[in-house]
This record gives structure tokens, sequence and C-alpha cells, in this order.
């Protein structure tokens, strides 16, 4: 990947391009032959947040070790077709076909589907464009709710901060983790996250509610979830009675407190596991006492499974009300 060429449009997304070339700009300082290039139709690309950005209107010449990215833009702001015309996607699938690599962010992933690229390939995009991505391009395997996918040199990502996490990877499958580590350090990425990992966490997917003492308990758990915590001090977090606590929390999370609690401690567990921990260290680090409690919870709530601990779905385990959480 000698050349990274960004492919702008207008009403583009600044993190979607300012994250990955952040990321091959650093590599370039720390001596790795990276050169980045900026096409579009257009001298000056308007962006969604106001900064125009300057681009150039010839693409260089590409080789099979460069890298071509599309980041993501605004939807509303183009019609059906997109805001990519046919002879660049026609340089895109050219790039592919020529054995180079091409990447979006966010909503770039509809520039490979009009190449043509996305076609029986496992892909991703943001969590709001995914049923899109899947209308418009049912000929593509669309996996939902992970960070970036990476199908035979066609890498789809879920935008935003995601493509700082896609770039970091193309790094580290060219130099090494080592190389990778190092730019996340430089750009103070306090993990360098897996492809497979939930676009949403725990922390997300059950604040989606109006209650201001569930939110208030939750701001507890999620501050100090590898701490044990009664029931008791929750509810005075909450301002209301351990009852009215288990009984708000369920209604509004469809958790109690402490599945809620658990949860958080199993996505943590897994992100240390996925990044080289041992069970055991894992679950030590997030306050179990030894890995067999996190061996049971992560059987229970893996993808597909069963619901997770706590739930009010039927089937799922249903700690009692006074139990710490702990």
């Amino acid at each position: 990947m000698a050349r990274v060429v960004f492919l702008l449009v207008p009403q583009l997304h600044l993190l979607d391009l300012a994250g990955p070339a952040q990321v091959f700009s650093t590599a370039a300082d720390l001596g790795y032959d990276y050169r980045l290039h900026y096409v579009a139709d257009r001298e000056i690309v308007p962006t969604v947040q106001g900064v125009p950005v300057v681009a150039g209107l010839q693409w260089p010449e590409l080789t099979r070790d460069d890298l071509v990215v599309v980041p993501g833009w605004r939807p509303s702001a183009h019609g059906p077709q997109g805001p990519v015309g046919p002879a660049d996607l026609r340089r895109l699938a050219d790039h592919h076909a020529a054995g180079g690599t091409v990447a979006s962010v966010c909503a770039g992933a509809y520039a490979l589907g009009g190449a043509g690229l996305l076609d029986g390939r496992r892909c991703t995009t943001h969590h709001e464009l995914q049923d899109e991505l899947a209308r418009r391009f049912p000929a593509a395997q669309v996996v939902r709710d992970v960070l970036y996918l990476v199908d035979d040199r066609v890498v789809t990502s879920a935008g935003i901060a995601s493509g700082i996490d896609v770039a970091l990877h193309l790094v580290a499958t060219r130099h090494g983790p080592a190389v990778a580590a190092r730019i996340a350090r430089a750009l103070v990425v306090y993990a360098r996250r897996n492809g497979h990992e939930q676009q949403a966490s725990a922390m997300m997917r059950h604040r989606s509610h109006l209650s201001d003492a569930v939110h208030r308990v939750q701001d507890v758990i999620d501050s100090r979830f590898a701490e044990p915590l009664p029931l008791a001090d929750l509810a005075a977090a909450g301002g209301v009675a351990e009852r009215t606590l288990t009984r708000l929390f369920r209604h509004t999370t469809g958790l109690t407190p402490l599945g809620y609690q658990q949860l958080l401690r199993v996505e943590r567990a897994e992100h240390l596991i996925g990044h080289g921990a041992t069970v055991e260290a894992a679950a030590r680090a997030v306050g179990f006492t030894d890995a067999r409690m996190l061996r049971r919870l992560r059987a229970r709530v893996a993808p597909g499974r069963i619901a997770p601990p706590g739930s009010s779905r039927p089937g799922a385990g249903t700690p009692r009300a006074a139990t710490p959480a702990g």
C-alpha cells in the first residue's frame, strides 16, 4: 500500500476521512512508505461538518500494492444512485480486479456495491444504513453490527470512529500488530478493536429509555462494573427503593441491575480475551473471583444464544432482587 487514495464526494463526513488518513499519515511519520492522495470530481469538496476539503482531479497510477478508500457521506444529500459517478465506480472495480484493495467507511459501502464489489461478499456499514445496503445490493451478504469486515481485498466498515479501527487493521496486516499498536498509542486510541466487535455496546443498547432514576444507576454501574455493587447502594444512587429500582430497571432495560452489570463485565472480558488475555486474567480484571462464572456467562450471552443474565425474556436467568451486584 505505497499509495492510499481517498475518493471524496460532496457532503462527506470529516471523521470518516480524517480517522483513516491520520492512521496512514502516522505510519508515514514512523518511516513506512505511505503516500496519501485525495481525489474528487471537483477541487473543493464540501463536508457535512462545514469544513471544505481540497482534492486533486487526477487519479495517480495505481498498483496492486495500493489502497483506495471511499469515506462515507450523508445519504440524504444525494439521490438513490449516490454521489459516485460511473467512471469512478469503474476505477474501483478495475483496481480490485488488478489485485488491489478497496475499502469503504460508512456509506462508502454504497460505492463498493455500485462497483459490483459486494456481490457474494460479506460486508457491513453503519448500523443505521444496513437495511438500505441489503435492499440496494441483494447479492451482498450484509453482516450486521460489526465494526469492519475483510473479504477478498474488499474492506467495509461501520464508519465514523471504526474507520480508525479498519485502518489500524490494514497496517497490522502489512507490518504486524506491534506497528499498529504503536500508531494507536500515538493517536491516543484507548484500544484497537477487533472487527467482529459489536457497533453498540451494552452501555448504548440499554440506554434508550426516559427513566432518570435508571440512568443514574446505570451511570454508577458503567463506571464501577468491576466492583461489588449492593442493590441498596444502587437504589440510593437512583433515589428510589430497592424494589422500585428492580421493577423500573427491568421495565426500561429488560434486565435486572445485576444482569446489566454482568453483561458489561462479559463484554469487557471478551474484548480483553480478543486482545490476548487468558480467560482467567480477563475474569479477574472485570471483577470475577475466578473464571467459572465468566465461562458460564459467556456461553449465555453469546450471539444467537439465549438472553443475557437477568433478562426478562423467557428462559433467561433472573437473579434475586436483593442479590448484591458483585
